[in-house]
C-alpha cells in the first residue's frame, strides 16, 4: 500500500486547485510556504554555488572580519560599486555576511567556512566539476569526457607545475584531516599495536593515529611517489612500505588495516580484490575500518548521493557506496563482525568496520 499511496499524495499535492487551496489555508499556508522556500532553494543551488565561488576567490569573507562597506571594498575586488553589492548581499543571504546600515561584517558560519582546512581551496577546485556538469543529461548518458576524470592524474603525475601540485596535495592533506578527527572518534584503536594505512598518502591519518596512539607502529603503504610527500616530521614515527595494492601484498601481522578514503576511487571488482587482500594479510580477529564519504543507502542525503556519488561519477574509476553495500562487499570478502556506527557528520565521512 505504501507505494499506491505516495502516489496519491504526489497527484493530490501537485494539483493547481489543491496547492491553491493549502496555501490560505491557515494550518497548511506554514508548511506550503516552508516547502516553496525549499524548492527555490534547489532551483537557486547553482547561483548559489557560484557566488560562493565568488566570495571566496576575491576573498571577501576574510576581508569583512572588520565592517566594511561596499564602496571601500569594490576597489579592491576590481568590481563596480553595483556588483560587489550584489556579491555581499548575496553573501549576506547565504548566511556568510551580515548587514549594519551600510557596512558588511562576516557571520560565524562565514568565519568557520574560511577556517575549515581544505574548504575554500575545494570551493576553488570547484571549476573543474563544474564545467563537467554543464550539460548534465548529457554527462549522465555518458555522453561526454568529464575533465575530472583526468584532472588528478594530470596534477600528480607530473602534468602540473610544482607549486600547482603542492597546493592541490595540501588541499587532500588538509581534508583528510577532518576525516580521521571523525574516523577516530568513531573506532576505538587501544590495543592495536601494528596498523598499517593503505593508501596513506602524506600521511595526514597515520599523524592523528599517532598523536592519539603515540606507542603504535603505524606504516604507510602507498605508491613510492606518493610517500615522497610525507612531511620530514613524521617521516621518522612511521615505516614507509612504497608499493601498490593492485600488484603488491599487503603487509602481514597487522592488528589493523585501514583504507580511508580509497574505495570510492575505485570500481567494484577493484574494491573486492583489495578486500581479499586485506582479509588475507590480516590475523584472526585483525580489524579492517573502511572511512570515506559514503550515500545513504535507503535514506539518500545530499552530502552522499547528489555531491559525492556525482563527483565519483565524474572521476570516471569509483562510485560512492552506502554503508551497506560496503557492509555487503567486506562479507563477501570473509570478513565478520561488521559494525556501521551512524555518522557524526555524513558530509566529512562515515565508518564500516570488520574482523577477519
Amino acid at each position: 500500500m505504501r507505494l499506491p499511496f505516495a502516489g496519491w499524495i504526489a497527484r493530490t499535492v501537485s494539483d493547481p486547485a489543491f496547492q491553491n487551496k493549502a496555501a490560505r489555508f491557515p494550518l497548511t499556508r506554514p508548511f506550503v510556504r516552508a516547502e516553496g522556500a525549499r524548492m527555490f532553494d534547489l532551483v537557486a543551488g547553482f547561483v548559489q554555488s557560484q557566488m560562493l565561488q565568488a566570495l571566496v576567490k576575491l576573498d571577501v569573507l576574510e576581508r569583512c572580519r572588520s565592517p566594511q562597506t561596499v564602496a571601500a571594498l569594490a576597489p579592491d575586488l576590481g568590481l563596480s560599486v553595483d556588483r560587489a553589492d550584489l556579491l555581499c548581499r548575496a553573501g549576506v543571504a547565504m548566511g556568510l555576511l551580515s548587514l549594519d546600515g551600510a557596512h558588511f561584517t562576516t557571520t560565524p558560519r562565514g568565519a568557520v567556512l574560511g577556517s575549515v582546512p581544505g574548504l575554500t581551496d575545494m570551493i576553488l577546485h570547484h571549476d573543474v566539476l563544474y564545467r563537467d556538469l554543464a550539460d548534465p543529461v548529457a554527462f549522465l548518458r555518458g555522453e561526454t569526457k568529464p575533465e575530472l576524470a583526468s584532472f588528478w592524474p594530470y596534477v600528480f603525475g607530473g602534468g602540473a607545475g610544482v607549486e600547482e601540485a603542492t597546493r592541490y596535495s595540501k588541499l587532500m592533506a588538509d581534508s583528510q584531516a577532518l576525516v580521521a578527527e571523525d574516523t577516530l572518534s568513531q573506532v576505538d584503536l587501544r590495543g592495536v599495536a601494528r596498523l598499517t594505512d593503505v593508501g596513506g598518502g602524506s600521511g595526514a591519518f597515520a599523524a592523528k593515529v599517532l598523536e592519539a596512539y603515540p606507542d603504535a607502529a603505524v606504516t604507510l603503504f602507498d605508491l613510492p611517489t606518493v610517500l615522497d610527500t610525507v612531511p620530514e616530521a613524521l617521516a621518522g614515527k612511521v615505516t614507509k612500505a612504497p608499493a601498490s595494492f593492485r600488484e603488491d601484498a599487503l603487509p602481514e601481522g597487522q592488528g589493523a588495516i585501514t583504507l580511508i578514503r580509497v574505495l570510492y576511487d575505485h570500481s567494484d571488482d577493484t574494491v573486492q580484490a583489495l578486500l581479499a587482500k586485506t582479509k588475507a594479510a590480516l590475523p584472526m580477529g585483525g580489524r579492517l575500518i573502511v572511512s570515506e564519504p559514503m550515500t545513504g543507502g535507503d535514506a539518500p542525503h545530499v552530502a552522499g548521493d547528489v555531491y559525492f556519488a556525482t563527483y565519483c561519477a565524474a572521476m570516471g574509476t569509483g562510485q560512492a557506496r552506502s554503508q551497506a553495500r560496503i557492509a555487503a562487499l567486506m562479507r563477501q570478502a570473509g570478513f565478520t563482525d561488521i559494525r556501521a556506527p551512524k555518522p557524526h557528520r555524513a558530509f566529512v565521512t562515515s565508518v564500516v568496520e570488520g574482523r577477519a
